[in-house]
């Protein structure tokens, strides 16, 4: 058998970037991939979502040119099967990308479906059915997850599917039943609004975005609704009828009122499960628990040489947290020293218009926790760039510890808030307190220098408020 020093089941953004962190600290890497390269992520999750979102942004202005003074001659319409060839294409480019950094790193590449053995072992079994067996001083699990499917919502990929089938659809549907308002659905349901389709929300809990800061949701909703969506919070579906033309979905509602909904397609967007079967955990008795893989602070699994890392492990599902537990695993491994992840100071962010992120604690989480919190706003409305660049829907809420001046949580509603949320990472990470904030000298005009003015709020510093 041949043997590596270290052998990753899949390439997401935890599979390709321990590889390639691996190889390049001088170690025989493989990877074993039993679909495209570069994972969910970048093959149907974040990257072609992103193409899809930008065509409908540009859609948008276009429809808004005139705001602008610009004039556009003749009907502007969207090309849906345009806009998902391009998200295609954006998606394989990107493939090909990791394609070119495993030969860069020379790392080997098996296709076919890894499962971990005893005595460090992986088959692998092609798509022909063969099976071969590696070894290997260190295993790393990245595995990933898929759509989540519920009992009273099974997925027959035509009338009820998940993000996978969403993304390339044959045709724009009339209308739309979206059942889960997290970052997906939102996604999601944003674009197909955008392109004239009668999008409906359906989400079990109080509020849209539910893992974000209540006021933040609610200008969400508002937006959504403004854009022409009907959202339904504290509702439920209770079943699905697909055998006519359209669905029939059956809607309890937050009175408990039952009601019929008709739509073309039915988006389940209710979360993910990981992709841990037929992966030889029972075989080797590493340990699981609630669908997760147990692992210590350094990925490593009760199976000595065996570490699991990204969606099949506890924390955030999350492209950006897979990558980084890719790099401690790896350097752990390896002799070296890195610091465990912060897993209180994961940003997230959501890619609609407008744009979400946020880090940290809520206001009410905050709250709860027993600080004594001072929170500071800033509102678009009240910034030069937001105003000059037509859009003005939008906000930086920060949360600052009362008692040692430490932001507890930031959370960002707007245009450009996704490349914005890293500075308020950084400032949580160094425990920078909210003086030190506004001794850093922030640029003009820049939406970025809300995260000040947010700040100069919460301690009584306001200049342009």
């Amino acid at each position: 058998m041949t043997n590596f020093d270290v052998i990753v089941i899949g390439s997401g953004p935890g599979g390709y970037v321990a590889a390639i962190k691996a190889a390049q600290l001088g170690m025989k890497t493989a990877v074993v991939e039993r679909a495209e390269l570069g994972g969910i992520c970048l093959n149907w999750g974040c990257i072609p979502t992103k193409a899809l979102m930008k065509s409908a942004q540009v859609f948008r202005y276009l429809q808004h040119a005139a705001d602008y003074g610009v004039a556009v001659n003749g009907e502007v319409k969207p090309d849906f099967a345009a806009m998902v060839a391009r998200s295609r294409a954006v998606a394989e480019n990107m493939s090909k990308g990791i394609q070119f950094l495993f030969k860069k790193n020379n790392i080997e590449v098996i296709a076919g479906h890894g499962k971990v053995l005893p005595g460090k072992i992986v088959e692998v079994e092609n798509a022909d059915g063969e099976k071969t067996q590696y070894t290997a001083n260190h295993i790393i699990l990245a595995t990933g997850a898929r759509s989540r499917v519920l009992p009273n919502l099974p997925q027959d990929g035509k009338k009820i599917i998940g993000y996978r089938q969403a993304l390339t659809l044959p045709q724009q549907p009339e209308s739309m039943v979206v059942v889960g308002s997290g970052a997906i659905g939102s996604e999601l349901a944003f674009f197909y609004n955008s392109l004239g389709t009668k999008v409906t929300i359906i989400e079990l809990l109080p509020n849209i975005l539910p893992v974000e800061d209540e006021e933040i949701s609610k200008q969400v909703d508002r937006a959504f609704r403004k854009q022409g969506m009907k959202v339904m919070t504290e509702a439920s579906v209770e079943s699905v009828d697909t055998t006519g033309d359209k669905c029939k979905v059956h809607v309890k509602d937050k009175r408990g009122n039952m009601l019929e909904i008709e739509a073309d397609v039915v988006l389940s967007a209710v979360g993910v499960q990981t992709n841990i079967e037929n992966l030889g955990l029972e075989e080797t008795n590493i340990a699981v628990e609630r669908g997760k893989v147990v692992v210590d602070d350094f990925y490593r699994t009760n199976v000595e040489g065996v570490y699991a890392i990204g969606d099949i492990v506890h924390g955030p599902a999350l492209a950006h947290v897979a990558s980084r537990e890719a790099i401690v695993c790896v350097e752990k491994l390896a002799g070296h020293n890195p610091q465990p992840i912060h897993y209180d100071n994961i940003p997230g962010c959501t890619y609609t218009t407008p744009e979400v992120a946020s880090v940290g604690l809520s206001e009410k989480k905050a709250i709860e926790s027993g600080h004594n919190v001072k929170v500071g706003k800033f509102p678009y409305t009240a910034s030069g760039k937001a105003t000059a660049a037509g859009s003005r829907d939008g906000m930086v809420k920060v949360v600052v510890d009362a008692d040692n001046g430490k932001l507890l949580g930031c959370h960002f509603v707007g245009d450009n808030v996704t490349e914005m949320i890293a500075e308020a990472v950084i400032i949580r990470q160094n425990d920078i307190t909210a003086e030190q904030v506004l001794e850093a000298v922030h640029p003009h005009p820049t939406m970025s220098e809300a995260v000040m003015e947010a700040v100069e709020a919460a301690i009584s510093q306001a200049i342009h408020l």
